[in-house]
């Protein structure tokens, strides 16, 4: 939980240290100290002075010596476990490995073209498009072969609308969304940002004029023919309350559903009260008892006539004629209604929407080809061409195809002239990565080869970036070291203080006799008896209360439990004012009122037996306390024993250095 919470931390300040990250080495940064021998860099201990203290980090005398003093003490604990082989340890490395992966992950990204792609899509959001089109399905998994089928189907169909032929015709002849059928292919308004997949076809509309996309748009289910009709200021959202009078089931029923709407519209219109009208004559179970409400909708949530009336309505309050939809007739009443919110306010959560759609690739496929560039990417066509000549279908695209057991280290890639990936590392993925090549049975194989490589080097460029990222991104390099020192000390703490303190009952014993005892007490107390008779007669009740007085708990149960259990008492201790029913019978022998509770048929009182002058806790009573005090104290003789182990050595011309006021 400790690492966790150290962890979630660095990640939240990494948001400000990635807006200042650039590449390079700090010049003229000097030694503030050394643990045995090892330095400690002035640029680190201002890095962590300032990042810790925030607006208190004034560089003050008082407050650098006393951050020096536990910057000097953490450093002394890292240095030990260091000594001790923490670093080592299997599951260190692990966790440490998974903060690695985590934290490059956010550097992995090329942040101008997701910047763009964020302001892109805020700018699509500010209007609304009205559009249909032609859908041939097509998904990402088709075999190349029958791609180009799709894609000669969906030129045909664009070059018999460029001669002049109805879109909604052959919307409703050809198309694979069954809903043209009835819409003619006509989709109506919609806005950014489109389904993740969508991207292509997104841009493709909100660049276009009104007429015809004279070339078909690929998504990640199919081709789309698409004709853009209009542009419209975004609508943004409505936030209504409705009466819903439901259609009936033939057109005599309807008729009297139509005379109950305009009655009740007529109503409205005279000031009668909306909840009370909606409370009375809605046919929306789930909206009638609170005012019809049904809260904010943006378009292409409710039906085109719906939708149409409540954005038609221009003040908070204002209400619409009856509307006819599929279901009924509705009465719509304006709450309020919100517009697209401000660039600053939308950022963040566009920024997630970005990350997690497919126009993500974009900043992906930059980033790969940066890395490319400047990490001096070679590939090797004629090794692959060889490699890939010596495959076969009937072995390669299936599960009988393994890796050549003697490794051949032909090389197909290079970064520079020391990083080189040879023909064994691309077996080793074309086996990890089995589904797609299994998924390429009836494509030509050297298409699927082509497709694994790409996929391969994209992997390659990003595992060689983040192998790069210490060298090129001082701040990565600091993040990682406050990771690992950070897990060095809280498990060399945990060993040397922590655990040791919990289980080291001798010690913490002696502790407490010597440095501890009488320093917990407990305030006055009372040791109460809790009755619960099983019975509401209120002469046994009577009965009870007036033996209870004069007698011990144990007396009690022994008279009036002679055949059964009639009465229960628990025996409880509470210090004065944790208990409130305590307060006004804080004496011995004294009673709360009985409570006589009818559904269960039971009495319960509480009685004061004796009250108990303040005292000392003893150990068992205040361990936790004593737990804690024990840490401190092994943790000051930890530091000591540091201090004798490690040689600390300060250069204080350094120091005064840093010293503003």
């Amino acid at each position: 939980m400790v690492k966790q919470f150290f962890f979630t931390g660095c990640l939240f300040l990494l948001t400000g240290v990635m807006a200042n990250a650039q590449p390079g080495k700090q010049a003229n940064d000097p030694v503030l100290f050394t643990v045995k021998n090892t330095p400690v860099h002035v640029s680190e201990f201002t890095q962590i002075y300032s990042k810790t203290n925030q607006q208190k980090a004034d560089y003050s005398k008082a407050s650098l010596e006393e951050y020096l003093d536990l910057y000097i003490k953490f450093k002394l604990k890292v240095q030990k476990a260091r000594d001790l082989q923490l670093d080592t340890v299997p599951a260190f490395r692990s966790e440490l490995e998974g903060y690695r992966r985590q934290l490059a992950a956010s550097y992995l990204v090329d942040r101008e073209v997701t910047d763009k792609l964020i302001q892109e899509a805020y700018e699509h959001m500010q209007q609304d498009v009205d559009i249909s089109h032609i859908f041939i399905a097509c998904d990402l998994n088709t075999k190349a072969a029958d791609t180009l089928v799709a894609y000669d189907r969906a030129m045909k169909l664009l070059d018999q609308l460029k001669k002049g032929a109805s879109f909604e015709q052959l919307a409703q002849e050809n198309s694979d969304d069954k809903s043209a059928r009835d819409n003619q292919g006509r989709l109506g308004y919609v806005t950014a940002m489109l389904p993740n997949g969508y991207y292509a076809l997104e841009q493709a509309i909100y660049r276009a004029k009104p007429g015809l996309i004279p070339y078909p748009v690929r998504t990640t289910v199919g081709y789309h023919i698409v004709q853009v009709h209009d542009f419209r200021p975004a609508r943004g959202e409505m936030e209504v309350a409705q009466i819903l009078i439901r259609k009936g089931e033939n057109e005599e029923a309807d008729v009297k559903k139509q005379v109950i709407v305009d009655s009740v519209y007529a109503q409205l219109q005279r000031g009668a009260d909306w909840d009370e009208v909606c409370k009375r004559f809605s046919e929306d179970k789930m909206s009638a008892t609170k005012g019809g409400y049904i809260g904010f909708f943006g378009i292409n949530r409710y039906q085109r006539s719906f939708e149409d009336a409540a954005f038609a309505l221009e003040k908070d309050g204002e209400i619409s004629q009856p509307v006819e939809t599929t279901i009924g007739w509705h009465i719509i009443k304006r709450i309020s209604h919100r517009g697209i919110a401000s660039f600053d306010e939308l950022r963040r959560p566009l920024s997630e929407r970005v990350k997690r759609d497919s126009r993500s690739e974009v900043a992906t496929r930059s980033m790969i080809a940066r890395i490319q560039q400047e990490g001096h990417f070679k590939t090797f066509p004629d090794a692959l061409d060889k490699w890939a000549a010596q495959q076969t279908d009937s072995i390669f695209l299936t599960f009988k195809w393994k890796p050549d057991p003697s490794s051949p280290q032909t090389v197909l890639m290079q970064y520079g002239k020391e990083k080189q990936y040879t023909v064994a590392d691309f077996e080793a993925y074309c086996a990890r990565a089995s589904r797609e090549r299994m998924r390429g049975m009836g494509t030509p194989l050297r298409e699927v080869v082509d497709k694994l490589f790409e996929n391969w080097s994209n992997e390659v460029a990003l595992q060689f970036e983040e192998s790069q990222l210490d060298k090129k991104y001082p701040d990565f390099k600091s993040l990682m070291r406050e990771y690992e020192e950070g897990m060095l000390l809280f498990d060399a703490a945990k060993m040397e203080v922590w655990d040791r303190a919990n289980a080291d009952s001798t010690g913490l014993e002696q502790f407490f006799e010597q440095s501890l005892k009488g320093k917990f007490m407990w305030d006055e107390r009372a040791r109460v008896s809790m009755y619960t008779l099983k019975s509401d007669d209120p002469d046994l009740l009577l009965k009870l209360r007036n033996f209870a007085a004069k007698n011990p708990a144990d007396k009690v149960l022994e008279k009036f439990n002679k055949k059964e259990e009639v009465v229960m008492v628990i025996e409880r201790t509470y210090e004065k004012g944790k208990r409130k029913e305590l307060e006004e019978i804080w004496k011995a022998d004294s009673m709360t009122n009985a409570k006589t509770d009818a559904g269960t048929k039971t009495a319960t009182f509480t009685k004061v037996e004796e009250i108990i002058s303040p005292a000392p806790k003893a150990l068992n009573e205040a361990r936790g306390y004593a737990v804690a005090d024990y840490q401190d104290y092994l943790e000051k003789e930890w530091v000591k024993k540091l201090r004798e182990e490690y040689p600390v050595k300060v250069n204080e011309q350094v120091f005064k250095s840093l010293i503003k006021k």
